[in-house]
């Protein structure tokens, strides 16, 4: 039942691709062709516990020295062209095309994967101010359509951001692990729940970390991360 959706007969439509433009078959509805699919940068080899591209699969020597609080993140792609071109119309529109098709493919490979399903699905939250100014949460909107796809229930006010962080965009990965310091709250959760905490790209893994420990300290048992992209 879980993974219906992926063995039901799938229609094919045509429609415009979110990335070339052009009027072709669009499998599954989602809005991107296969060539363009095809472009899209897989990780690759990378830590099983960060999904840092690497060139093995082993866990990575910063995790081994000290282990993050979430116990595995899955980022199938690479933050590079042309998916950082995807990234930036999910984070400057809240149109719902292109949440749906990352979401979509994101859940499929999540399927496809055999990851263990979690309880609970949460996005990482913005500052209420920074809210305002979007208009939307580009991860509430991934997690909402992956929460549709996998039959799995989402909230996106469990984890809560009260407090303002500076830009992170030109930190170093200890810079933005102390500015995300005390940052995220967390409502109480059942005790022992597995939670799946989404973002768009993991890039040092500083939020990922604060928000999978706000989410620890709240209850949950296991953390899983994840995301469309993962920096290099």
């Amino acid at each position: 039942m879980v993974y219906k959706w992926l063995t039901s007969i799938q229609s094919s439509l045509t429609g415009p691709c979110l990335l070339c433009g052009g009027r072709c078959t669009l499998p599954d509805g989602l809005a991107l062709c296969d060539g363009c699919r095809n472009l899209l940068p897989a990780t690759g080899r990378h830590c099983p516990n960060c999904a840092q591209p690497q060139t093995s699969d082993a866990r990575c020597g910063p995790c081994q020295r000290h282990p993050p609080p979430f116990e595995r993140a899955i980022a199938p792609w690479l933050y590079a062209p042309p998916l950082d071109r995807l990234v930036l119309q999910l984070k400057t529109s809240a149109a719902g095309p292109c949440a749906h098709a990352l979401g979509g493919l994101l859940a499929r490979h999540l399927a496809a994967s055999g990851c263990e399903l979690p309880d609970l699905i949460v996005p990482v939250p913005l500052h209420a101010r920074r809210l305002r100014e979007r208009g939307f949460n580009q991860a509430a909107m991934l997690a909402r359509v992956l929460a549709r796809k996998l039959g799995v229930p989402w909230r996106a006010d469990v984890l809560l951001k009260p407090h303002e962080s500076a830009d992170q965009r030109r930190l170093d990965k200890q810079q933005r692990r102390r500015n995300l310091r005390g940052c995220f709250t967390c409502r109480p959760l059942p005790t022992g729940c597995h939670v799946a905490l989404v973002d768009d790209v993991v890039t040092t893994g500083a939020t990922a970390w604060a928000g999978s420990e706000a989410l620890r300290r709240a209850g949950a048992a296991r953390v899983a991360v994840w995301a469309l992209a993962r920096t290099p």
